[in-house]
């Protein structure tokens, strides 16, 4: 059961997005929680859900690894699975440390899962440079009342409140009798329980109409560009003039004062791209007074690279360094024990250098532009580090590693989240999807269809202001959590006293 209600979990979130559905399942994952028996049990259980939940919802590991990794289909599949039963422990730590607080007790209950569940979160999103994939408040963008408090606390914070509002419900549907409060005498009884549910649910949903920035600026019309190279074809030698004129093609298809080119659109190191091709990108722009940001491995003295985006048109150049890398897709941790991971995978530039985590918004297109590299965007408070002085936000992906894969959607609406917690409109250009304008609600404004030649364009408007997350970003929530964990030793140890 706890294996069946992980795997259903995942249809919470992109493509399907059915949001009510994680609070449900996590509801009867508290339920087995509270009847086992052990803390050994327990921690089974979280297990399980952990297997279910993420076996299904990120297995499109395989396909990187395997379709254009060119790891052998057996090596593909165990390190597939292996990653997704160390991504199944966190909720194990969950369930453990729930049962030896004491999940009986609808105190705990109420107090200590979400308070664990968030922090385990938190932890999966650190460890080994994060993993933050899949946190449960991203099942809650953008439709969701929960979605509101995105600007407020972020992701995670309405991972603690999605958890939280599972808590209420398997408490108010839980056959066990009332039990008293200390002092008070106030009972935990149904109707208090699915009252706080639906206030919680009802205060969301007035956030949703809380405008916490403003707009600054004029509109500024923007091209985004989706070239659907084909991964197998991208590095190939003999395929990179035509993925050069493909570019140069598509972005003289028409004048906006913003264009944007994928990740690694040029499949060449920038010092080696013919300086008159660059030229004739950048007079293209000048000519609407505008800008272009395109992907560009970078190549330095020292044999050092880096994954970077360039500006070139009306402003001066510029450029962006990707800061956050993806462990053994841009490079190798331990590499002394990892060596053989480059000798099996088939993976271009797979030892990048890190960029500088202090950069500064580009001034493009008479807009300050925060841009993010493909898995830069799944850590909001990295993003966070680049406002308030950003007005814009821009991610250039390529995920055509993970092919017709669940993937992209999902990673859509993590792209979703961020434009949410901060209040700007999100510019998304991808090679072969999910190629979007999100606006600073977190609402899909336009995409292109994925595995498309596209252009989408439209025109956006830069914000001005600070949203209490990116003032505080997690913090609150840590503390948060930390002192609900706190609240609840603090009532176990009074309850042991008088016991």
């Amino acid at each position: 059961m706890a294996t069946l209600a992980g795997a259903a979990t995942v249809a919470g979130f992109a493509p399907t997005g059915w949001f009510p559905l994680p609070v449900i399942t996590l509801a009867l994952l508290i339920a087995l929680w509270r009847n086992a028996t052990s803390a050994r049990e327990a921690a089974a259980t979280g297990f399980l859900f952990g297997c279910g939940f993420f076996i299904c919802g990120v297995s499109w590991v395989y396909v990187s690894l395997h379709d254009f990794g060119g790891m052998p289909v057996w090596l593909a599949g165990l390190l597939t699975l292996l990653f997704c039963l160390y991504l199944a422990i966190y909720p194990a730590l969950t369930g453990w440390a729930g049962h030896l607080l004491g999940l009986r007790s609808p105190v705990v209950t109420l107090a200590a899962v979400p308070a664990l569940w968030t922090l385990t979160e938190l932890l999966r999103g650190w460890v080994l440079t994060g993993f933050p994939w899949l946190a449960i408040g991203y099942s809650q963008v953008p439709a969701s009342p929960l979605a509101g408090y995105f600007p407020v606390c972020g992701t995670f914070g309405v991972s603690l409140l999605t958890v939280g509002s599972a808590a209420l419900l398997c408490c108010a549907l839980s056959t066990a009798p009332p039990v008293a409060m200390p002092k008070s005498g106030a009972l935990f009884t149904r109707r208090w329980l699915l009252g706080a549910f639906a206030v919680l649910w009802a205060c969301g949903y007035a956030l949703k109409t809380v405008e916490w920035v403003t707009p600054v600026g004029e509109p500024v019309t923007v091209a985004l560009i989706q070239g659907n190279i084909s991964q197998d074809q991208k590095w190939r030698e003999d395929r990179m003039q035509s993925t050069l004129d493909s570019y140069h093609d598509l972005v003289a298809t028409g004048a906006a004062r913003l264009t944007v080119l994928p990740e690694t659109a040029l499949p060449l190191f920038l010092h080696t791209v013919p300086r008159e091709y660059l030229e004739r990108l950048a007079t293209h722009a000048r000519k609407s007074k505008g800008d272009i940001l395109l992907g560009v491995p970078e190549h330095q003295d020292a044999g050092t690279y880096y994954n970077s985006v360039l500006s070139i048109g009306s402003a001066p150049e510029q450029l962006y360094r990707k800061s956050h890398l993806v462990p053994f897709g841009e490079f190798i941790p331990l590499k002394p024990l990892f060596a053989w991971f480059l000798d099996i995978a088939m993976i271009p530039l797979a030892d990048f250098a890190r960029g500088d985590e202090a950069q500064q918004p580009l001034e493009v297109a008479g807009q300050k532009v925060a841009v993010n590299i493909c898995y830069e965007d799944a850590f909001g408070t990295e993003i966070a580090r680049q406002l308030p002085q950003a007005t814009l936000l821009v991610n250039v992906s390529n995920v055509a590693w993970f092919g017709h894969s669940i993937a992209p959607r999902q990673h859509l609406q993590i792209s979703q989240a961020r434009a949410l917690e901060t209040g700007r409109v999100m510019l998304r250009s991808t090679n072969t999807g999910m190629t979007a304008i999100i606006d600073h609600r977190g609402i899909v404004q336009s995409v292109a269809p994925e595995f498309t030649t596209a252009i989408v364009r439209g025109e956006v408007q830069g914000y001005a202001g600070t949203t209490p997350f990116v003032r505080w970003t997690d913090l609150p929530v840590i503390v948060t959590s930390l002192l609900l964990l706190a609240c609840t030793l603090f009532y176990r140890l009074r309850r042991a006293r008088r016991q």
